[in-house]
């Protein structure tokens, strides 16, 4: 490998808008991100899923027909 060709890579400190701190690696000493596995909805288990058009009744009917058949 030659020298001085790849960045350094370095432990990084990662902050959420949620105040969660992670700590990995990176080339990047310091980020900060929106949202984390801390604050995140389908982490923390509170996401909701939204069919406002049918469409999970639609194809269940669809297909619930052609396994019939």
């Amino acid at each position: 490998m030659k020298k001085d060709t790849h960045p350094e890579y370095m432990e990084a400190k990662v902050t959420c808008a949620c105040g969660n701190v992670l700590t990995t690696r990176s080339t990047v000493k310091e980020m900060h991100v929106n949202t984390c596995s801390q604050c995140h909805p389908f982490y923390t288990g509170k996401a909701k899923y939204i069919d406002t058009e049918g469409r999970v009744e639609r194809f269940r009917k669809r297909y619930a027909q052609a396994t019939t058949d």
